[in-house]
């Protein structure tokens, strides 16, 4: 079990995220909208060129350590994971040729709006992680439970910082940046990388 963050959020922090919980629910229902036929038409590809249910439901671990179910679209085979879970490499094998092309683009990630407009994420925040992984790191890394502070985000700090070029320590430096700084201006700069990002398919793998 993932220990609870042992530190409290500054007050000015704590008194923005009502008004961060507003623009989540606002991005994340127009973000559905838009997204819903991009979803649909590669749902139809990857079920066209692998058998099996073109989403990938995972449980990941959000703000406090609780856990809830992530929807992504499929990019990897359907036993990409039989032998246990298994961190992404760079060139990944068993990612198939739809999947390098919506990993690159950040598509696979759509389907996450489902899981802002519920609250169990946000539009920026840590990437949330997987149970097994999170407490691996929170064993190895000193202070990596902290991350948990604030909701995991679709997009975040880390991510546009080098995603998964990054080592889990590296991303904990940027993740604890963002949590100590969380203000309107450093959203605002992330979103703006995240567009740098989606052009061009950094830290993509």
């Amino acid at each position: 079990m993932v220990n609870r963050p042992q530190i409290a959020l500054p007050e000015g922090i704590k008194m923005y995220l009502p008004i961060k919980r507003g623009f989540d629910l606002l991005a994340s229902s127009v973000g559905i909208v838009l997204a819903a036929p991009i979803i649909f038409i590669f749902a139809l590809l990857i079920v066209l060129e692998t058998p099996g249910s073109p989403f990938y439901v995972q449980e990941r671990c959000g703000k406090g350590g609780k856990r809830f179910k992530l929807v992504k679209l499929r990019s990897m085979r359907k036993d990409a994971e039989r032998g246990g879970a298994k961190w992404a490499e760079a060139d990944d094998p068993r990612v198939t040729r739809v999947g390098r092309f919506i990993r690159k683009t950040r598509i696979d990630e759509l389907p996450q709006f489902l899981s802002v407009l519920k609250g169990d994420m946000s539009l920026i925040g840590p990437r949330p992680e997987r149970p097994v992984f999170t407490e691996k790191f929170d064993r190895e890394i000193p202070g990596f439970k902290n991350r948990l502070m604030v909701k995991p985000g679709l997009t975040g700090l880390a991510q546009v910082s080098g995603g998964y070029d990054l080592s889990p320590k590296e991303k904990l430096v940027y993740d604890l940046y963002y949590v100590r700084n969380l203000s309107p201006m450093l959203e605002i700069s992330i979103l703006l990388r995240t567009v740098k990002v989606l052009l061009t398919g950094d830290g993509a793998r």
